[in-house]
């Protein structure tokens, strides 16, 4: 072979080799940046599922403050309702929230042989009533207590006991309640608005409304723990409650005069509690209020 023809050749395959050389990096630096891309792209889609996921935490938070403030700002409008309903009370304007919510916890009592009324003292669906209202024509307990609360339940009641003197009966009935607040009768005063609750003639969660005329008057039992008010009490209303302008209990509407008009007499709410803690103490091994 002629000596121009072996340099052609060699200069070929010198020529093929860088090729090849050139290839091989050209590809590997390829290979390199795809590879880089590649973990660029993952970093990429694990930060944004980092992101989407903090966002759904967040999300998720921000609808458990949401429903948190909402379930305050009702209880704060709740509130604000009643503090609005005790003002226009005590104002003399208008009585007809402390009624919508006193009449929820009132109750009928109805016994085989007459009828009365009656009021929830805890949750646990303790009842307070008039002795006599669960009595028969012959002075003993009637038979067949129930007890129908204002959304026309009827419920067997439990007696616990009672306090002849002062003519207080304890009851008890199944389920869970809205029960009534004590005041502290010792702060009533002559002239203040009250409101009677009660059954009278059957008619059932009847109200009337008067102020008080007396305090500490006696009683059938000598017992000067009465309040006289001119709130129109009839029979049926024995045993409900007297309740003044902030929605407490301060009586329980017990007997009238019938020789005069608006002459009713209720236990204060003091005699009241002290005569249930002694019934509860006894039967139960407890107070209730």
């Amino acid at each position: 072979m002629k000596r121009h023809h072996k340099w052609i050749i060699g200069s070929f395959s010198s020529i093929i080799v860088i090729f090849m050389i050139a290839s091989g990096i050209l590809i590997y630096i390829s290979f390199v940046n795809q590879t880089l891309n590649y973990n660029e792209l993952s970093a990429d889609i694990a930060e944004t599922q980092n992101n989407i996921n903090t966002l759904t935490e967040n999300l998720i938070q921000t609808k458990d403050d949401l429903g948190e403030t909402i379930k305050k700002l009702d209880v704060k409008i709740g509130s604000f309702d009643e503090e609005i309903d005790l003002l226009k009370a005590s104002a003399g304007e208008d009585f007809s929230g402390i009624i919508e919510s006193s009449v929820k916890s009132v109750v009928t009592i109805r016994t085989d042989v007459g009828q009365g009324t009656g009021f929830i003292i805890t949750n646990e669906g303790y009842i307070v009533t008039n002795a006599h209202v669960l009595a028969d024509e012959q002075g003993r307990l009637a038979s067949g207590i129930k007890a129908i609360t204002h959304e026309q339940e009827t419920i067997n009641a439990d007696f616990i006991g009672y306090n002849g003197e002062l003519d207080i009966a304890l009851l008890k009935i199944s389920g869970d309640y809205n029960e009534l607040i004590l005041g502290n009768s010792e702060n009533i005063q002559i002239g203040e608005k009250v409101i009677a609750i009660g059954n009278p003639l059957g008619l059932q969660f009847s109200v009337s409304q008067g102020i008080v005329s007396a305090i500490h008057r006696p009683g059938i039992n000598k017992i000067e723990a009465y309040i006289q008010t001119d709130a129109a009490l009839n029979p049926g209303n024995s045993g409900g409650p007297l309740i003044n302008t902030q929605g407490e209990i301060i009586g329980i509407n017990n007997f009238k005069i019938n020789s005069g008009e608006n002459l009713g007499f209720a236990l204060e709410s003091n005699y009241m509690e002290e005569a249930v803690n002694d019934i509860a103490i006894e039967a139960l091994n407890q107070t209730l209020v």
